[in-house]
């Protein structure tokens, strides 16, 4: 009797995936419930688990593009004695990613694969980050290879189109790399491993040198097709780790960002300098690509326009002065602008609906819900985190957001559903100086406000020459949607209830 491997329905769309990774071997004998292969369509990242014991078939290699509902493999029940099917398809026709299992090893562990020793050997994969992301760039590696780690340890930053992260090491033992720094690899590739240590102490805290240029070709028992080349080579006497029938996923991590003993070589971070050191070439990161792209579509699939107006802080400020310490000593944050903002935004949009849609195609979508992005600066770049129906929540509520998301960012730990589903985006150039700027939309979005630093300036007020606390606004919104009359009504919206900050908190 046998079962077929066929690729499920993965949404009405779909009607087709790919075959991005087998994790068994032809001819493996397998248990129910282990992984079996990744597959990975336009929308969606899948991993099909064995629906029974048996031996495992191949019959669509790596790299192929299959209809949903289409046979990829099938598991045979397995003959007493028997590991193998009569007749197995050529293992060429599926390279695998991980090594051959050594002889007699039928059903590895579930977490690990047997070392030489008896030990575990934990499988370093790269996790499923959301959707729409197919693949991750290694950053750097936080250990050297053959250094000693310990269980939680920061191993590895991960980076993604949209987010980074951390790796931890989910056991102790001896790091093993497969793919170097610089490299992209898809999800779910295997991208190193923790050896556990011997009796004798295999795991030594101390890094190995280089990959060895002496090791035989021929000492694999099976290619492996890693996307990238080797950081090191393995010890000739040490057998490739069997593979795990279920992929470790370490969880994301806080991380500290203290340099390493060690430096990174210039190749191994995809760095090169000219022969007179005056230029440095390295690769963009992937967040970085992706900002990139974001911006230039923006600009080219939208009519752009900026409108300016002024805004007088001094109420504001006032008022925040007047309830600080109360406010901080009852809900423990401090009272902000940027809540002041998003419920200034929150009011605008509420009177001007306009600017709360966007087009699709050729129809317009009305949005009756006010989630809020707004953008905050790392070190590796801009990510927009989004704050969720802003009009029910508190100015403490908002401010614990804010930070929250903050935090988030620094540590590296923003997902992909932090991200998505904002109607309008909020940007704080003045927190760096900025005294004046022109936002670029985040799509679909179809309006962007933009803040600035805050100036002392003379300015008219009843016949009078006085010093306020000023800042300039600028509203860049989407001209195929929104009027210029809407667009200079929203800001003077959101200049009226900062300018009168009492009001605004009575949603008037």
């Amino acid at each position: 009797m046998s079962h077929d491997v066929k690729v499920p329905a993965s949404g009405e769309s779909v009607t087709s995936a790919n075959v991005a990774r087998w994790h068994k071997q032809n001819g493996d004998a397998i248990a129910k419930g282990d992984v079996l292969v990744t597959l990975e369509t336009d929308k969606v990242s899948n991993e099909l688990e064995a629906d029974a014991d048996g031996v495992l078939e191949i019959l669509v290699s790596e790299g192929e593009e299959v209809e949903i509902g289409a046979v990829i493999a099938r598991i045979s029940a397995a003959a007493a004695g028997d590991s193998k099917p009569a007749a197995p398809k050529e293992p060429a026709a599926a390279p695998q990613a991980n090594q051959e299992k050594p002889a007699g090893d039928s059903k590895p562990a579930a977490s690990a694969g047997a070392g030489e020793d008896g030990g575990a050997a934990h499988e370093i994969t790269v996790p499923a980050s959301g959707e729409s992301i197919t693949s991750a760039n290694i950053s750097s590696w936080r250990k050297q290879d053959g250094a000693g780690v310990e269980k939680g340890e920061s191993i590895v930053s991960l980076e993604t189109d949209k987010v980074s992260n951390d790796l931890e090491a989910p056991a102790s033992g001896t790091l093993r790399i497969l793919v170097s720094e610089g490299e992209e690899v898809p999800i779910g590739a295997l991208i190193g491993r923790i050896e556990a240590a011997t009796a004798a102490g295999a795991a030594s805290p101390e890094p190995k040198p280089a990959a060895a240029p002496e090791k035989p070709a021929a000492e694999a028992p099976a290619p492996a097709p890693a996307p990238a080349p080797v950081a090191t080579a393995k010890s000739p006497e040490k057998p490739a780790a069997a593979p795990s029938p279920q992929r470790q996923k370490p969880d994301l991590a806080v991380v500290s960002r203290e340099p390493q003993a060690a430096a990174a070589s210039p190749a191994s971070t995809g760095q090169s300098a000219d022969a007179d050191g005056r230029t440095t070439r390295r690769k963009m990161s992937m967040l970085r690509r992706k900002i990139a792209t974001h911006l230039v579509n923006a600009q080219q699939s939208a009519a752009i326009l900026t409108t300016f107006n002024e805004v007088d802080m001094s109420a504001v400020m006032e008022l925040r002065k007047g309830v600080q310490d109360e406010f901080l000593k009852k809900h423990g944050v401090k009272l902000g602008f940027m809540s002041f903002f998003i419920k200034a935004v929150t009011q605008a949009l509420k009177d001007i609906p306009q600017i709360n849609a966007r087009i699709d195609g050729t129809d317009i979508i009305e949005n009756h819900f006010f989630d809020i992005g707004v953008a905050i600066g790392t070190e590796k770049g801009l990510v927009v985190p989004v704050l969720r129906d802003v009009d029910t929540k508190s100015f403490a509520t908002i401010e614990k957001d804010i930070i929250d998301y903050a935090q988030k960012a620094r540590d590296g730990k923003i997902t992909i559903e932090d991200l998505t589903g904002g109607v309008f985006t909020i940007s704080n150039g003045g927190t760096y100086g900025s005294l004046l700027s022109t936002p670029i939309l985040n799509p679909p979005q179809s309006g962007i406000l933009g803040m600035h630093t805050i100036q002392q300036r003379p300015v008219a007020r009843d016949g009078q020459v006085v010093i306020r606390p000023m800042m300039y606004l600028a509203l860049s919104y989407d001209h195929r949607l929104v009027d210029g009359k809407e667009a200079v009504t929203f800001l003077i919206r959101i200049k009226e209830c900062l300018e009168a900050p009492a009001r605004l908190m009575l949603e008037m």
